[in-house]
């Protein structure tokens, strides 16, 4: 019972302190009385300054890289444990109908363009959202029988033509310029955020974030099945457009700064639900914090690892694996 009262607070807890904790970690040394100094300062309660090369790490490098992993390691968790429920399956991760795919297609079509860092970034967005929309409307036409089958099946074939669509243009790409630029940017990075990247991303991405939320009473009985939840009064149809509105949304804005991040919002939902249960009024919630809490962790290992600074997506993909692993060992919890 102890241990069932501290969820709770540990959840806003550790997120403050994780926060705190990246601020200080990085090649160029900052102080924790600096950092109090210096925001302290921002919010009118002291008058004493900081270096202003210290104002310009913390400011303009750490803190927009800091807020947007948290931003995109909720976003991906929460979409992992809404479409997992919705599919009702516990493999599908967020990038289950070909978002992911596409927005990885919009962003290499960019760098191959030359065109801008913002540019490419609504391209990617762009490109991610056609690719469900795609999906969506394909499985509505094709539909034999089961709605939730056919938009897998779907969402699979979709992100298939488009990872076909993205070897076309890394084929075609400057072996010596864009080719390098496409290749580090599919392997995921949070390396060059700033605060425009921020403003671009913020909107879809709370956008997306609220709608799931209000709606995740609702994912309990879809979570039961098609026929169960109709007979609780529940509308599956437009539940499950505005479930796949939200977490496209979310998705494609992560995929559109920081590149493909695989295993966040598979393995995240699963761990949330050893913490608060399979309850998705508390995993929602529960699962957004762990997935920010996680996703910034892994940034700042892949920032401080090596003397290079390491490829996001790989490290998730090397931790995510045979963590799953040991989350299905020691499973004794239904997901649903």
């Amino acid at each position: 019972a102890a241990v069932i009262r501290l969820r709770l607070p540990l959840l806003i807890i550790l997120p403050i302190l994780v926060f705190l904790l990246s601020l200080l970690l990085g090649r160029y040394h900052v102080s924790l009385s600096e950092i109090v100094t210096l925001f302290g300062a921002k919010l009118g309660l002291t008058d004493a300054t900081v270096p202003e090369n210290v104002e310009t790490v913390i400011l303009n490098v750490r803190l927009p890289r800091i807020f947007l992993a948290m931003l995109i390691g909720a976003g991906l968790s929460m979409s992992g444990a809404a479409y997992q429920g919705m599919f009702r399956n516990p493999l599908v991760s967020p990038d289950i109908l070909g978002a992911s795919a596409g927005a990885g297609f919009g962003a290499a079509l960019g760098i191959m363009l030359s065109k801008s860092v913002i540019i490419t970034q609504f391209l990617a967005q762009g490109f991610g959202l056609g690719a469900v929309l795609l999906t969506y409307t394909l499985a509505g036409r094709l539909r034999r029988g089961d709605p939730t089958l056919f938009l897998v099946l779907t969402g699979i074939l979709i992100g298939t033509v488009f990872n076909a669509l993205i070897s076309i243009l890394k084929v075609l790409a400057d072996p010596y310029d864009k080719l390098p630029a496409i290749t580090f940017w599919l392997l995921g990075s949070l390396a060059a955020i700033n605060t425009t990247d921020v403003l671009i991303v913020i909107g879809p991405m709370l956008v997306g974030a609220v709608a799931i939320l209000l709606i995740r009473w609702h994912i309990n009985p879809l979570s039961f099945g098609e026929e169960e939840a109709q007979a609780m009064g529940v509308r599956t149809g437009v539940l499950r457009a505005v479930i796949i509105g939200g977490c496209t949304l979310m998705t494609a804005s992560a995929v559109s700064v920081s590149g493909i991040i695989g295993w966040v919002g598979l393995i995240i939902p699963h761990l949330a639900r050893g913490v608060v249960g399979p309850d998705y009024r508390k995993l929602l919630p529960a699962s957004a914090v762990i997935g920010a809490v996680y996703l910034l962790l892994v940034d700042d290992l892949a920032r401080l690892a090596g003397p290079l600074e390491l490829p996001l997506g790989v490290l998730t993909a090397l931790i995510g694996a045979p963590f799953f692993i040991f989350l299905m060992a020691r499973s004794r919890r239904g997901w649903t």
